[in-house]
């Protein structure tokens, strides 16, 4: 009986050897595949984003989790209706006349920042106005601007080029697009973008 319980309990302490090494083993490649996207030394990242389905908001947060940036919400003060078609025929009346909705929140330290992501979803073929209103706020001089973002199916569109226009005379990096998905971007590919960007 002795002997079958030191048994059992040498197998025990075998496998919770075991499951450590595999946890610290884990730990340490997480640690290093972090540190393959996080931004240079010095250099402050931000991670701004427009998102009204929760699509543009998970990819938002995956680049957050990666670069260790800050996260900032651009939030508008008339929020639209919950009803989709209402909110389309708002947004689109918006979109054709270049409206800037007023927004409720500013980033804060804006000037400590070197690398700013920006996402939005695809609106009919470019950004939703939230972000045309947010960009027009701030002064982007020596900064390197991201944008990523969502769509229904469309790819980029005149998401990125559009964006380029507001932006005349601001470093711009290559932007992305991803399908719209509340899970967020493939992770490996978005990893790469980042790891461009941040370069």
């Amino acid at each position: 009986m002795k002997k079958s319980m030191g048994i059992l309990f040498s197998g025990m302490m075998f496998l919770s050897a075991a499951a450590c090494g595999s946890n610290a083993g884990g730990t340490a490649d997480g640690a290093a595949k972090q540190a393959d996207v996080q931004a240079p030394a010095g250099k402050k990242v931000l991670v701004a984003y427009y998102s009204r389905s929760g699509n543009t908001k998970a990819v938002a947060q995956q680049i957050q989790r990666l670069t260790g940036g800050d996260l900032f919400e651009i939030q508008t003060v008339k929020e639209y209706p919950a009803s989709y078609s209402e909110m389309t025929e708002i947004a689109k009346k918006e979109l054709a006349e270049g409206y800037r909705p007023e927004l409720k929140n500013k980033a804060e330290n804006w000037a400590a920042y070197d690398v700013v992501f920006i996402g939005s979803p695809d609106w009919w073929g470019t950004y939703a106005p939230a972000v045309r209103s947010f960009i027009a706020q701030y002064n982007f001089g020596g900064k390197t601007v991201a944008p990523f973002f969502t769509n229904g199916g469309g790819g980029m569109q005149n998401c990125e080029s559009d964006m380029k226009k507001q932006l005349a005379g601001v470093s711009v990096a290559p932007g992305i697009t991803f399908p719209g998905r509340s899970s967020g971007a493939p992770e490996q590919e978005l990893k790469n973008w980042i790891q461009r960007v941040l370069k």
